[in-house]
């Protein structure tokens, strides 16, 4: 990879998506800096207001290229919506709570998820679809249901606020993503191997409502990066490779070229195994991919993919956030170093320096936040 002159953290991205040689690899926290957390918040729920996450977000916010993520939001005053969905939102000590209820066909299905003030992840403690019965009763939901769109607005107001700090994104589940959160992991293996027929009803559900939004999106806001999520629920072990063509090559190949089209860049998001469906990854057009996690979480070296599939694909990785928060920083720093010198080997597209994930609890220890500087440290003295 090619170093030129010193450029802006915005020019630096663009670059790097372009293909085009830069002074530095890029590197991102991920969320932090992909989301704006405000430590100034006072609510017990906001994780972020630990006086031990301050410095972290001042580095990532001014020493990091930034991609400021932009996801969906439902449509307002949706009266489908209205007319199939209820929601009860309470509190327990730390805890909250909420119930969604979904009402079709005579039938109740109910979802139960839980937020704790000391982590900042929400656990589904019960899924909408538990049987076939309930599978064959929400496909006959109109897709309206759950139709959104993307505040172009937004993203363009995020853009103007960064300046020369980084770029604004889209960020977009895919069909398999949606389908699959309805289920226990366990009952969606189950149910994607053994009713492919109704599983397809399913996903061309979900396709119905993302396909128009990405399209609106992508044509009012081009030349935008997007990241799609949800691959790695078809990946191995869940699924094998044949499935994973089936539920996720024919459903995001159309996303990926839409987003195209019109002058973006479209990135895959899918953790742990990569090795038996990378070809299908490249298949799809993808201009990018993270994280690309390291053995044993994943089961692919960064410098396969660099030498496979890098000519035409950004790579985004491949550090773990079990070894920013657990490894001592002179370990760590040989982690950040393996990453740079096979991400950026060779003449491929580009590599962005990134995490696989970020801290979610309340308190930012002294060695991860070591670990994170190490990372802004080491690519700003790199060539």
């Amino acid at each position: 990879m090619e170093f030129g002159k010193k450029m802006t953290r915005r020019q630096r991205l663009m670059a790097t998506l372009e293909g085009r040689p830069v002074d530095r690899p890029a590197v991102s926290f991920y969320e932090i800096g992909s989301f704006k957390y405000n430590p100034d918040d006072p609510d017990e729920f906001n994780v972020h207001n630990d006086p031990s996450w301050r410095p972290l977000i001042r580095l990532a916010e001014e020493q990091t290229d930034i991609i400021r993520l932009i996801g969906a939001k439902p449509l307002n005053d949706n009266p489908a919506a209205a007319n199939y969905l209820t929601a009860e939102k309470w509190q327990e000590g730390k805890s909250r709570y909420v119930k969604n209820t979904i009402s079709i066909c005579g039938r109740k299905m109910t979802e139960l998820t839980r937020r704790d003030a000391d982590t900042d992840t929400v656990w589904k403690l019960e899924h909408y679809l538990k049987d076939i019965d309930d599978l064959k009763a929400f496909v006959e939901l109109p897709f309206e249901v759950f139709a959104y769109q993307y505040d172009c607005e937004k993203l363009l107001q995020f853009d103007k606020e960064l300046g020369d700090a980084g770029i604004a994104a889209f960020d977009t589940a895919d069909p398999v993503c949606r389908a699959a959160d309805l289920f226990s992991m366990e009952d969606f293996t189950i149910f994607a191997m053994t009713e492919p027929q109704l599983f397809h009803r399913l996903l061309q559900k979900f396709a119905d409502i993302i396909y128009p939004a990405v399209e609106d999106a992508a044509k009012r806001c081009p030349g935008r990066l997007w990241r799609i999520y949800g691959p790695e629920y078809a990946s191995e072990p869940y699924l094998p490779p044949a499935l994973f063509n089936d539920y996720v090559v024919n459903y995001d190949t159309q996303i990926i070229k839409t987003i195209q089209k019109y002058g973006g860049y479209a990135r895959i998001h899918s953790h742990g195994r990569l090795k038996n469906i990378l070809p299908l990854i490249s298949k799809m057009g993808a201009d990018g991919l993270d994280p690309i996690e390291p053995p044993m979480q994943g089961d692919v070296e960064l410098e396969y993919v660099r030498e496979n599939y890098g000519r035409n694909m950004v790579l985004f990785g491949n550090l773990e956030i079990t070894d920013i928060e657990n490894l001592e920083p002179s370990e760590f720093e040989k982690k950040v170093r393996a990453a740079l010198e096979q991400g950026t080997a060779g003449s491929g597209r580009g590599f962005v320096l990134m995490p696989s994930a970020s801290p979610y609890g309340r308190t930012i220890s002294a060695r991860t936040m070591t670990n994170y500087e190490t990372m802004v440290r080491l690519v700003e003295n790199w060539n």
